[in-house]
């Protein structure tokens, strides 16, 4: 096997949604890049600015302070245009202009097929960093903002508690998610929420409001008048948390109240563990490239660098956690509690 060809700079972009902890990434590629005296040139807007040949040269100096903040400093964009034919051809004339030995895209799945439709046409080494809060992408266990996205709805749902309790209401809290319930699931167990509605369980068994309003009902006859608090995946359901309230109000006869959390999960100043994921992930990255891999996804597994082909992280499913599902729905579940068993009294 060939050794792999001396890189001497690394192109890099930020595509599709922003995510807390792009930046501590970004800041990883740049440090590890520069630490083997590698050049570094980030494209403005990812793929549109690629396109656009919107660039700028990256130094320690650019990068030495960004963990904390969320979004990222190149800025992100969606790119239909990139989806055109003859698209990656005239990205590659940019690469090739500015001497680009490899590229680094942090993203989510549509950037990686970004990547793959560059990659016909651009052979040199390209690494993609999963940088999405969807934790969607199969080959690494967790994806880079998750944390945070899951800690930001988390903490919604907590002081949605606090209202829900003290009026004995019914919420619907409506969280991203719409191909994957990842943050719903996770926000559900951190907050206790007494439902949740994720895309995966809808396509085994879709709720209908008749369900719904029958575990309501329940759970007020196991606790009496109490809050109740549901966790709902976009796009999950027609109208949305606003029109799911509606129907439930009518039926119930009592406030039930719509939240939509939206795009406040993508922001705030990324936890720790997203900073340290972002960071392991950017240094592996470069690593990667400096190995001459190519059209591979840096990621984390069992807390080991891995790397995944490019088109195994949207080609293969990943699921939810069986065991947090069980959990949920059923130990947590009120209604399906078990009464406990007595204790004899010991004999004197």
């Amino acid at each position: 096997m060939p050794a792999p060809a001396k890189i001497g700079r690394i192109g890099v972009l930020t595509s599709g949604g922003d995510a807390p902890g792009m930046n501590a990434s970004l800041r990883a590629v740049v440090l590890a890049a520069k630490h083997h005296s590698i050049d570094v040139v980030a494209f403005r807007h990812g793929y549109e600015g690629l396109l656009n040949d919107d660039w700028q040269h990256m130094n320690e100096s650019d990068v030495l302070h960004i963990l904390q903040y969320s979004g990222t400093i190149i800025k992100s964009a969606r790119s239909e245009r990139f989806r055109e034919a003859d698209a990656p051809a005239a990205a590659a004339q940019v690469l090739d202009k500015h001497q680009i030995d490899a590229l680094i895209v942090i993203g989510g799945d549509g950037s990686f097929r970004g990547a793959g439709h560059l990659g016909s046409v651009w052979q040199k080494p390209i690494v993609g960093i999963p940088g999405t809060i969807d934790n969607d992408l199969y080959g690494t266990d967790a994806t880079i903002g998750y944390a945070t996205a899951v800690e930001t709805a988390m903490d919604a749902l907590d002081k949605i508690r606090d209202t829900a309790e003290a009026m004995d209401r019914v919420f619907i809290v409506e969280v991203m998610g719409r191909h994957a319930g990842f943050i719903g699931l996770s926000s559900a167990m951190a907050a206790g929420a007494e439902r949740m509605i994720l895309p995966e369980l809808q396509k085994q068994k879709p709720l209908t409001v008749e369900a719904l309003v029958k575990h309501i009902e329940n759970v007020q006859k196991v606790r009496g008048d109490s809050s109740y608090v549901m966790v709902l995946s976009e796009n999950q359901w027609p109208g949305g948390a606003v029109r799911l309230a509606e129907q439930l109000e009518d039926r119930l006869h009592l406030p039930c109240r719509p939240c939509l959390l939206g795009h406040i999960q993508r922001g705030g100043r990324p936890t720790a563990s997203d900073r340290i994921l972002a960071t392991r992930i950017g240094v592996h990255a470069v690593n990667l490239v400096m190995a001459g891999a190519n059209q591979v996804m840096a990621g984390i597994i069992a807390d080991q660098p891995v790397a995944t082909p490019l088109a195994d992280t949207w080609q293969q499913r990943k699921g939810l956690s069986e065991e947090m599902i069980q959990i949920q729905q059923t130990l947590f579940n009120p209604v399906k509690r078990t009464a406990p068993t007595s204790v004899a009294e010991p004999q004197a």
